[in-house]
């Protein structure tokens, strides 16, 4: 039998799966497809996720500039 080495998400990879998560109840739109698509690797600080979610609010404003 061979071994395996236990894994642990990175604090960035929690707070990928949390934003993940935020998106999801914002859109509210299913979780899973977004979690599938995690790239992971690995780091000394333990799994890291390659293409976090981005999360975009409806307040953000663009600014011009007058001329």
């Amino acid at each position: 039998m061979t071994e395996t080495e236990d894994l642990q998400l990175s604090d960035q990879a929690v707070g990928a799966l949390m934003m993940a998560l935020q998106k999801s109840l914002m859109e509210q739109s299913d979780i899973v497809p977004v979690i599938k698509g995690f790239k992971l690797q690995d780091s000394e600080a333990g799994l890291m996720v390659m293409n976090p979610p981005l999360v975009k609010f409806g307040n953000e404003e663009s600014k011009e500039d007058d001329a």
